[in-house]
């Protein structure tokens, strides 16, 4: 892409506007519970597209629809089972969750909530979750800021690692200052400013290739491909794609352990709200995901158009499938339009990388630094916080210093270990009383050990580490809860009380 003034433009704006956000929620944040939580008072609206915003990162608009564009709709199932689990998510564990983290301490993290909510003094779990955090995120942050690099290299023409050291320096800077209601609020403008693009490209795309689903079609009978490209279950080599669609499926488990997602129901004003919320989130999803899908589709149908033999050649030239959206936005839009579309897979980074740095500093400070030095007062607990995204942030970055980096590689590695890791105990200590603190350890450390190790020597299967590990963590919950005893006196109690509550009643 040439690099055009009006794009530099509505870049800075962007940056702008984030910071500011940024610097007027440092004012706000006088607590660790305005720091990480917000002080519980997020609406309907603002939990809703901030979950969904910090939930869908940068390769919704890349590593998606690259992968669309590669293999076809077979890729679709990962989306398919993005909708479901997002659905079950907010049906199952919204409310549960908001009123058992309050009743359990006001825990303000997810370490936090488990060791209340199990009653135990050990710091043991909380160790271990922030351990199995800071892992994870790490590399999930780091395909963040490679996302980052991509686009910057893209629209600017610039050096990769030079791109990657200003995203860097923008999500930590606000991040940095105003904590959660920064990274909430930015995630409201982020997650509007990805549904409109994402809805725009490819709106775009078939009003200016005649006959599109014919060139699509043309495009792909020449190739070929014809009876497995648009199909959803057939594979490459013409039969069901079973690990496929398993895996892609699969995909929808992770949401159970997200803690980037899981403390937007924690933070909400009301349990009465999240009705409304699971519905604004619900249709964001749908939209976006399917938009998602059908510009890998668009792209190569405009690709192979008649007539634009020039611009496949480009576009070949640069090698990545991954910038398809990047490339069609380019391509298709005036300069000052493109720049605000390109804008959203900024919009789509930042969002993730943001919550994915405050959660992890949460725990590091919440679950290891106060347990350590208990009379911490708030102020010097927010400053480790803010050092915390700093470091994170540092190593983060070293990480996503090769340029030839998956973003959807990175993204499902570490999806994988924090569903596997949280999901299982997460469910269990909803729905099941008699979960304890041992069976929740042996689930979270089998979790997060199952990913690494199916990544390392079972990859070649096909079947995607989450699906096997989470089943692994499942058991060792339910073996390690009912091996180790009875549960802690007063913890029946606590269970009964969130789950009696009139706002349970009530939910729909």
């Amino acid at each position: 892409m040439q690099f055009n003034v009006f794009t530099l433009i509505a870049f800075i704006l962007y940056f702008a506007i984030m910071l500011s956000i940024g610097i007027f929620s440092y004012k706000r944040s006088k607590n660790m519970s305005d720091y990480f939580l917000g002080g519980r008072k997020l609406g309907s609206w603002s939990t809703a597209i901030s979950a969904q915003a910090s939930d869908m990162s940068g390769w919704l608009l890349l590593g998606l629809p690259g992968s669309i564009l590669v293999s076809g709709l077979t890729e679709s199932w990962i989306a398919i089972g993005l909708f479901i689990g997002t659905y079950l998510n907010w049906k199952l564990v919204a409310t549960r969750l908001r009123k058992m983290s309050a009743a359990a301490g006001d825990s303000i993290t997810i370490p936090e909530y488990f060791q209340n909510r199990l009653g135990s003094k050990s710091p043991v779990i909380r160790f271990v979750c922030a351990a199995i955090i800071f892992i994870f995120f790490l590399v999930y942050t780091a395909s963040a800021f490679s996302s980052g690099a991509k686009l910057f290299e893209f629209v600017f023409g610039i050096d990769y690692t030079l791109s990657l050291t200003i995203g860097a320096i923008v999500i930590i800077a606000y991040t940095f200052l105003g904590g959660f209601l920064a990274v909430c609020w930015t995630d409201v403008i982020q997650g509007i400013l990805m549904f409109i693009a994402l809805i725009v490209v490819p709106i775009v795309c078939v009003c200016v290739t005649p006959d599109f689903m014919g060139v699509v079609n043309e495009a792909i009978t020449a190739k070929e491909l014809a009876s497995n490209y648009l199909s959803f279950f057939a594979g490459k080599d013409g039969g069901i794609a079973w690990t496929t669609i398993i895996s892609g499926l699969a995909w929808g488990l992770g949401y159970f352990g997200m803690p980037h997602i899981l403390v937007r129901f924690m933070a909400i004003k009301s349990a009465d709200l999240i009705k409304k919320s699971r519905l604004i989130a619900c249709i964001w999803v749908f939209v976006t995901l399917g938009a998602a899908v059908f510009i890998g589709i668009a792209g190569y149908g405009y690709l192979n158009a008649p007539g634009n033999e020039e611009l496949l050649a480009q576009f070949n030239a640069i090698g990545d499938a991954e910038r398809i959206f990047m490339f069609m936005s380019s391509t298709l839009l005036p300069a000052v339009l493109a720049g605000i579309i390109l804008c959203a897979i900024l919009a789509a980074i930042m969002s993730t990388a943001d919550s994915q740095l405050l959660v992890t500093a949460s725990a590091v400070t919440a679950d290891v630094f106060m347990l350590i030095k208990k009379d911490a007062s708030d102020k010097v607990q927010m400053w480790i916080s803010r050092g915390t995204v700093i470091v994170v942030a540092i190593i983060a970055y070293f990480l996503a210093l090769d340029p030839n980096s998956s973003v959807m590689g990175l993204v499902s590695y570490a999806w994988a270990g924090l569903g596997a890791a949280f999901g299982p105990a997460i469910l269990l200590s909803l729905f099941w009383k008699k979960m304890n603190i041992t069976g929740a350890v042996a689930g979270i450390i089998t979790g997060g050990a199952s990913v690494i190790i199916w990544e390392q020597f079972f990859n070649g299967t096909g079947i995607y580490s989450l699906l096997p590990a989470f089943v692994l963590a499942l058991i060792a919950v339910v073996a390690g809860s009912l091996i180790s005893g009875k549960t802690p006196e007063g913890v029946d109690e606590l269970f009964e009380k969130a789950k009696t509550s009139k706002v349970l009643e009530e939910q729909a």
